[in-house]
């Protein structure tokens, strides 16, 4: 190639240089601030349901009902899981005749009872006619009495004790079955799962159809309008939160901050790992349970930092390295290396090394700005040509 065919390149390459940096518009400028604050430490939970319950089997059976699958919405008190209770409740209904004949034999009871004081069989003359009962009535009880061989108010004593067991016996056995049909309803209402909020089914593990055991599993019930981050903080952070307290989270998708109230700080910490387990309220409608978080925790045991501040839209990223064009007396760009650090609210992000404060950079470079660009506009006079 010869010198002159290089030196052609390169004032056609200079050329549509000059073109692309004119043709771009400049970006505005931020003065680097510095910003003061407790340090914060990221700390990874778990999004989870505000509530969230788990159904299991109560008692043997076959499931007859199911109301829907994951995913699914229902109001509370609505019927979501039903077995067959047939068998039940021929057993409630032979209860319920049983306790018809015991209630007979209570007030049966009730009767003698009331018939023995106000006609005690004591009293009464035994079975005969004529001659012989009216002597027995004159003379052999009257004798009978003056001899002490028979007492009569010990007798009338007796039969009202005895009529009186027999009441408390009837009495026993009534009670005894409403006790065995309260039990029995109450395997009525553990053959049925009934919402106890309003929610959806986040999973379930069975189908109608299937014979179930005590103790396994139907479906996870949980109400997913209020979610919340679960997270475990390193003993040593617990001093910075109280309930109440407004900390920011990151989510996972579009690692987008929000805001997060510490609901719930648990009193005692993981003798094993040493971490306090919190509970922090989220905003409606930012992320799914199940999903990853980061909770920034504030560090007060930790030095103060004062780190320069700038927009997250003023890196650019070469490779993995982020770096920004600082602009010097003269408003040339010069792009510059910096070590970034945690995020910020409003989309400012800290900076590390790399920056001082006061320092002016593009606070959102346009595309093709390249180290030397320059911030001043070039006059471009109404016929269309560029003054130099």
């Amino acid at each position: 190639m010869g010198l002159s065919m290089v030196r052609g390149l390169l004032v056609v390459g200079l050329a549509l240089a000059a073109q692309a940096v004119a043709a771009v518009p400049p970006g505005g400028e931020f003065v680097v601030k510095q910003a003061e604050g407790a340090p914060t430490v990221s700390v990874g939970g778990t999004v989870i349901p505000y509530k969230e319950v788990t159904f299991a089997a109560q008692l043997p059976g076959r499931v007859k009902y199911l109301a829907g699958i994951e995913g699914d919405a229902f109001k509370k008190s609505d019927l979501l899981v039903s077995l067959d209770d047939r068998e039940l409740l021929a057993n409630r209904q032979a209860l319920l005749a049983r306790m018809q004949s015991a209630d007979a034999a209570l007030r049966n009871a009730g009767m003698q009872y009331n018939r023995e004081i106000f006609a005690p069989r004591s009293r009464t003359p035994p079975g005969g006619m004529g001659i012989p009962n009216l002597f027995d009535q004159m003379f052999t009880r009257p004798m009978e009495d003056f001899m002490g061989e028979r007492s009569r108010g010990a007798e009338l004593s007796a039969d009202l004790y005895s009529s009186g067991t027999q009441v408390e016996q009837a009495r026993s056995t009534l009670m005894r079955l409403q006790a065995e049909l309260q039990a029995l309803d109450s395997k009525l209402r553990d053959a049925r799962s009934i919402a106890p909020f309003d929610g959806v089914i986040v999973k379930k593990f069975i189908e109608v159809g299937d014979t179930v055991q005590p103790g396994q599993p139907l479906l996870n019930y949980a109400d997913v309008q209020y979610l919340q981050v679960e997270v475990d903080v390193p003993a040593r952070l617990r001093p910075g939160l109280r309930e109440g307290l407004m900390i920011h989270a990151e989510l996972d998708v579009n690692h987008r901050r929000v805001p997060a109230r510490v609901a719930q700080i648990f009193p005692m910490a993981d003798p094993q790992r040493h971490t306090v387990k919190v509970k922090l309220d989220l905003p409606q409608g930012v992320s799914e349970p199940g999903m990853y978080a980061k909770v920034l925790v504030p560090d007060f045991q930790a030095p103060m930092r004062a780190n320069p501040v700038i927009p997250e839209s003023a890196i650019r990223y070469n490779g993995s390295l982020p770096g920004v064009y600082v602009l010097d007396e003269q408003d040339h760009a010069e792009l510059r290396l910096i070590r970034v650090g945690e995020p910020l609210p409003d989309g400012l992000i800290t900076v590390l090394s790399g920056l001082r404060p006061d320092e002016r950079i593009l606070a959102d470079p346009p595309p093709g700005v390249a180290a030397g660009w320059s911030t001043q506009q070039q006059r471009q006079p109404e016929d269309g040509h560029i003054e130099r």
